[in-house]
């Protein structure tokens, strides 16, 4: 049993994206390798990614396997030829700088990513059947004390300006990241409730699904 607390568990907003890098190839691998040449990117950085492949673009990855040239994507999967067709998935990186803590969370909540489905039947079967269809959009909200002295507050309340998705980091008591690509808002005012913290709430919408890494 390996069951772990979320205590202790860390928030962090990238507030900027590098402007972008172009790749001139991407493999079909596991991780899959990148070539683009002087891209000055070094093993453990945070990319967004913009590829002909649909499944892997708006997706967070890390750079791994580091040459002056040429990278992988940590993690990730593209060995599958008729989701990622050979030679289309070139594209661009950015890189997520700016890192800032979203600090003093009271409560978290996600909703979404439930798998839905087709329901048929035929004439002769007296049961329905079921197939897998497509998965609810993923929301998660953060409830944070109502602080606007704290360094997160404004690359957030420019998130919520701009409606651009802004990378997101969340570090597990166990060391694992989980990295999000989201549309971020804030409540513009506090909650004022008497004899209760004044809140606001920010609601990241998902762009792509997270990506998950193990701690070290």
């Amino acid at each position: 049993m390996s069951a772990i607390l979320p205590n202790g568990a860390i928030f962090e907003i990238a507030a900027t994206n590098s402007p972008p890098t172009d790749f001139t190839a991407i493999t079909n691998a596991k991780p899959p390798e990148v070539t683009a040449p002087g891209h000055g990117f070094k093993d453990g950085d945070v990319l967004v990614v913009t590829s002909g492949w649909t499944r892997l673009n708006d997706k967070v990855v890390r750079v791994a396997a580091s040459t002056d040239d040429a990278f992988t994507l940590e993690g990730i999967d593209t060995t599958k030829t008729t989701v990622y067709t050979a030679g289309s998935g070139i594209g661009a990186v950015r890189a997520a700088t700016g890192w800032a803590q979203i600090s003093q969370v009271t409560d978290n909540n996600s909703s979404g990513g439930e798998q839905q489905f087709a329901t048929f039947g035929f004439l002769e079967e007296s049961d329905d059947r079921q197939l897998p269809t497509t998965k609810n959009p993923i929301t998660l909200t953060l409830t944070v004390a109502d602080d606007d002295s704290l360094p997160y507050v404004a690359p957030v309340e420019a998130a919520d300006d701009d409606r651009e998705p802004r990378v997101l980091r969340l570090t597990l008591p166990n060391g694992a990241t989980i990295y999000y690509n989201a549309y971020v808002s804030i409540t513009p005012t506090p909650t004022l409730t008497r004899n209760n913290v004044m809140a606001r709430v920010i609601t990241l919408s998902l762009a792509s699904r997270p990506t998950r890494y193990k701690g070290a």
